[in-house]
Order: structure tokens, then C-alpha cells, then sequence
């Protein structure tokens, strides 16, 4: 019993195969949300179907390998903390245009080039980060939060099936959820924390009642297959290339969210500058690795901030042995194609949760930075016009298309640019 206790430290020695539940969950839970940007990105471009399929494999082990070095960093490139890695949506907007324009070659000649500039960025984090202080991070974590609920309740109704909404899928979300919260209040000790799993098991057997898992992905899909190398000749075009490094500032501005998030819901402690640095170093790498897969950039997930915050279960083995899933899924496709069908619904009826443990963990971390008139100031101005303004499509249209690019609909973004902005020009008070 002592030894399953360790799965609450960060280095407790625990055996891989006990913690492989707990590795387990953190690969469903973000499993579908992983490969949706790939899907969504490859679709706008005209991508073949066969093309898809290598490039969601890829991107499960990129995921993989990415998680990797977050939990145990190579030199100066990872975080040391249980960080899940998998491909970014802050990107698909960007991804879909210059594509569509420039072609699939303009994407990855962007994302390495980006990778790379981000990378570097993050390994000189100790120079730039002090700059943005605890209030700022604290309000990107509650942005992080609240842009993350609709994409819960989306799920929770079905995703975008034609049947959104529907009975069923209300069904399956609420079985879920409650499955969950039951299995978390009566189960005891360490097993609380199997508690999205269990969720996970018992929402897909009742989808699979209702008729909800279409199995034929699995039936077409290779059983063994490595991922295709450079299967997109990259071109580098000025323009792509400076929109994708302005989105990267933003997904490190994201990525910092996480981490610190990470760091007080987890840890219960404040994020360090060396977390910080080799957390954005990793995201920047990383990404430009799988951008010779064909990948879009990867950054840390949210979703699994969510669930270590839920479940408090931070020990690096335990979280490696879902990197090993991953890398798994992207050397055997027939094992991704099973986790691939996953409905919405179930994991809707997870996540919803998870999200708000989000919001919680940045309203915790507000409350530390104290409520002075200044800090007071920038968290009601950042997320009123934030989460306010994001939510107009029309609102940037007055501005030049790079930055409606930017802050259309990404509330994160905006939330960091209002509150780093008033952060330096506002002077102390005596309250902090």
C-alpha cells in the first residue's frame, strides 16, 4: 500500500505495470482530442485518406516521445514534471489557410522553422520568464479553463455527429460523469484516482449498446507500420512562417499556463524558472520533430492538467507509461484505431470535470497572488475582455489579418496580452 501511495510524488518508485492504469486514463482522456487537429487540419488541405491515417499515427508518436522528454529531459529541452504532450489546436486556424493557399509542404516548412524559434525562446526562458508574474499566469490558467468548457460540453453532446444533442448521447455523458463520481467517492485509497478510467470503461460499454462505436477503422487499419519520414516535402514561405512563430509565442504563452497550473494543483508549490524554460524548449523541439512527420505542432494538454489536478496523481513512471502507449499506438496503428473509437459522448462525460479543476486551479492561484487594487484591476479587465471580446467574430475585423489570426477566438491570447500589458505599466501597491 505504501508503495502505490508514491504515485502522489513525483519521484516515488512505483512498478510500471501497477502504474499503467494511471498512464492509462491520461491517454484516453486526451486520445480523441490529439488526433482531431491532424484530422480537421488534413481535411482543409485536401489531404488523401491514407495520407490521414500516417499522419494520425505520427502524431501518437510524436505525443509519445514528447511526454517522454518532458517527464525525463534531455539537457536542458523538458520540464521534469508529468506534462502530456499531443498536437495543439491553437494552430488549426493558421494550419487551414496557409495550407489551403500555399499547400501542406508551406505547414510543415512553418512548424519546423517555428519549432525551432520557440525552442530556442525556451532554453533562454530564465531571461524573459521573471517578466511575466504569478498574476499573469494565474488569469491564463483561468483563460485556459473557461476556453476548454465549450470544447467539454461539445463533446458531451456528441461531438459533431449528426446526432448532436441527441437522448442518447445525453445518456452516455451523464452515465459516464456520474459513474465517475460515484466510483471516486466509495473507491478506496490510492483507487480514487482510477476514477476517470473507470468512467472511460463504463460510458464505452453503454456506447457500444446504443450502437455509438464503429469498429471499421480497426478492421482496415495495418497491425504493424512505422510512421513515414518526411512524406511531405517542406517549403518555407515567409508569410506562413511568421504567422506560425506569432501562434507559437502564444502556445508558449499557453504551455506557461499549463506548467504553472501543473505545479499548484499537482505539487501544490509555485512553478520554477527552469520548469518553465525546458517545458517551453520541449514544446518548441519537439514540434519541430514532428513536423518532418507531417505533424502539426505539439504543446502540452490541458485536459491532462485537468486530470492531475482531479486526481492528484503526479508520479513520473505512472504518466510514463502512458508516453509508452502512445508510442505504442504509433508503431502498431491497429492499437491507435481502437482508442480512436472513443465516442465524444464518454469522454465528454470525463472531461467536463476535468476542465473545471482547471478554472479551480487558477482561481487557487489568484487567491495566492492576493487580491491588491492592482491585481484586483488586471484580473477583471484580462478576462472581461478576454473572454468577452473572443466571443464576437467580428470584433479584430478592423485589424490587419495576422493579428485577427491571432486573437479571433482565442481567448488565452488575449487574456495573457491584457494582463502581461497591465502588469508592467501598473505600479505596486501597498496590498501586494
Amino acid at each position: 500500500m505504501k508503495t502505490m501511495q508514491e504515485i502522489y510524488e513525483l519521484d516515488g518508485k512505483i512498478n510500471p505495470l501497477k502504474g499503467l492504469p494511471f498512464g492509462l486514463q491520461h491517454v484516453l482522456a486526451m486520445f480523441v482530442a490529439n488526433i482531431t487537429p491532424i484530422m480537421i487540419i488534413a481535411g482543409a488541405c485536401g489531404v488523401g485518406q491514407e495520407n490521414v491515417a500516417r499522419l494520425i499515427q505520427s502524431a501518437m508518436l510524436i505525443a509519445g516521445i514528447g511526454t517522454f522528454i518532458q517527464l525525463f529531459p534531455l539537457w536542458k529541452i523538458g520540464s521534469r514534471l508529468p506534462i502530456v504532450m499531443g498536437i495543439s489546436f491553437t494552430f488549426v486556424g493558421i494550419a487551414c489557410g496557409i495550407g489551403a493557399q500555399f499547400g501542406y509542404g508551406a505547414i510543415v516548412g512553418a512548424v519546423i522553422v517555428g519549432g525551432i524559434v520557440e525552442g530556442i525562446l525556451g532554453l533562454f526562458g530564465k531571461y524573459w520568464i521573471r517578466f511575466i508574474k504569478p498574476i499573469v499566469a494565474a488569469n491564463v490558467v483561468i483563460a485556459i479553463g473557461f476556453s476548454l468548457l465549450g470544447v467539454g460540453a461539445r463533446s458531451f453532446g456528441g461531438g459533431y455527429a449528426p446526432d448532436f444533442g441527441s437522448w442518447q448521447n445525453w445518456t452516455i455523458g451523464t452515465v459516464t460523469l456520474v459513474s465517475g463520481l460515484l466510483f471516486s467517492h466509495f473507491a478506496k485509497n490510492y483507487l480514487k484516482s482510477l476514477s476517470v478510467l473507470f468512467a472511460l470503461i463504463v460510458g464505452y460499454i453503454l456506447a457500444i449498446c446504443f450502437g455509438k462505436v464503429n469498429f471499421a477503422s480497426v478492421a482496415s487499419s495495418p497491425i504493424v507500420g512505422l510512421p513515414a519520414f518526411m512524406m511531405f516535402k517542406p517549403t518555407f514561405n515567409a508569410g506562413a512562417i511568421i504567422s506560425f512563430i506569432l501562434i507559437y509565442l502564444v502556445s508558449a504563452t499557453e504551455t506557461l499556463g499549463d506548467t504553472s497550473a501543473m505545479c499548484a494543483s499537482g505539487l501544490h508549490r509555485d512553478i520554477t524558472a527552469k520548469e518553465a524554460s525546458g517545458s517551453i524548449a520541449c514544446d518548441g523541439f519537439i514540434s519541430a520533430l514532428g513536423g518532418l512527420f507531417g505533424c502539426s505542432p505539439i504543446t502540452s494538454f490541458s485536459q491532462n492538467v485537468g486530470l492531475v489536478a482531479m486526481t492528484g496523481v503526479v508520479n513520473r513512471i505512472a504518466i510514463a507509461t502512458g508516453a509508452a502507449v502512445l508510442v505504442i499506438a504509433g508503431i502498431f496503428p491497429v492499437f491507435g484505431a481502437v482508442l480512436a473509437t472513443l465516442p465524444d459522448a464518454v469522454l465528454g462525460g470525463c472531461t467536463i470535470m476535468m476542465f473545471g479543476s482547471i478554472v479551480t486551479s487558477g482561481i487557487q492561484m489568484l487567491g495566492k497572488c492576493g487580491l491588491s487594487a492592482k491585481n484586483t484591476t488586471i484580473t477583471a479587465l484580462s478576462l472581461s475582455i478576454g473572454l468577452g471580446f473572443t466571443q464576437i467574430n467580428e470584433m479584430f475585423s478592423a485589424f490587419p489579418q495576422i493579428v485577427q489570426t491571432v486573437f479571433n477566438g482565442n481567448c488565452v491570447a488575449v487574456v495573457f496580452v491584457i494582463a502581461l500589458v497591465l502588469s508592467l505599466c501598473m505600479k505596486d501597491d501597498k496590498a501586494e
